[in-house]
């Protein structure tokens, strides 16, 4: 029996995955899977570019919106869920199209990857949070350099689940062996340093124009669903970026330039080590324009 195609749309922040996507499944009856694990929470959309109603051009979306900020959702889950969406759109005679930054979630979806089922280390919690990003980080780089080259430095609670999974399994993060359930076309975004630095910032400027501090506010000020308390600042540091650096801003830990200069360098840092992570997928085809990604879809 043939495997179900779908088609995987890649590439750093910024370089236009989500617009090329929903052209894409236009052109080709499709549906898009997120594959983005900040945008999967109900309530932060402009700091996390989520795709609008206009802009999604009446095509179905999943995986947006799907959970409280409060709550984690892990690569696991993105499993779990996409393949479950996949599924409903193939009943539906439509192409899976699944666009998105985070790596570790389309890999975890397309490969062999056995995630350990480790539970929560509440002791070994209590004592990494002690330590400071760059520690943990640190100690990450000595246990399991792989891993250090593609996760986010500045993210706490990644760091920290790392940290448990090799502490609970005394080796290293699983790595990808070959491909299982789909046939997948795997196309990724080329952008080049220079372009993509003036997207950054043009994006960022743009985002706060269109009220990112207010949202970040209301995030923390407001009960978000009803009857539960306000985002903390610590779980807006977790979710890393945008929401971090604004919550140290609105903390008074920094003025509104340091801020939006320091998130410039941390949106760029990010992206260089998006592109560390699929550099290493020999699988990709890159690809400047929507008509190059056309020809290979309709070869495919």
């Amino acid at each position: 029996m043939s495997k179900p195609k779908i088609i995987v749309i890649v590439g750093q922040t910024a370089s236009g995955k989500s617009d090329l996507a929903v052209q894409i499944a236009k052109k080709y009856n499709g549906e898009i899977i997120s594959a983005d694990s900040r945008q999967v929470y109900k309530g932060l959309n402009i700091g996390t570019g989520k795709i609008t109603k206009p802009e999604m051009q009446g095509i179905p979306h999943h995986l947006l919106d799907i959970l409280s900020p409060q709550k984690i959702f892990t690569a696991q889950n993105f499993k779990i869920k996409a393949n479950k969406a996949i599924q409903n759109i193939i009943k539906k005679n439509k192409l899976p199209i699944i666009a998105g930054g985070t790596a570790f979630y389309i890999d975890t979806l397309l490969y062999n990857i056995s995630l350990p089922k480790i539970k929560a280390n509440p002791k070994l919690r209590k004592e990494l949070s002690q330590k400071t990003t760059t520690e943990l980080f640190k100690i990450l780089k000595q246990k399991d350099k792989e891993r250090s080259k593609t996760i986010d430095p500045n993210n706490p609670h990644r760091l920290i689940r790392a940290l448990e999974i090799i502490e609970a399994t005394n080796q290293p993060i699983p790595k990808t062996t070959k491909k299982e359930k789909y046939n997948s076309l795997k196309i990724g975004i080329q952008i080049n340093q220079e372009n993509l630095i003036k997207n950054i910032n043009q994006r960022l400027n743009k985002r706060i124009k269109q009220g990112l501090i207010k949202e970040v506010q209301n995030l923390h000020n407001k009960s978000l669903p009803a009857g539960r308390q306000g985002l903390s600042y610590k779980r807006m540091e977790e979710l890393g970026l945008e929401y971090k650096y604004i919550a140290k801003f609105l903390k008074k830990e920094m003025t509104e330039q340091e801020m939006i200069k320091k998130l410039q360098t941390e949106i760029y840092k990010f992206a260089k080590r998006q592109m560390t992570w699929w550099k290493k997928d020999k699988d990709i085809h890159w690809i400047k324009t929507q008509k190059e990604a056309e020809k290979m879809i309709k070869k495919f």
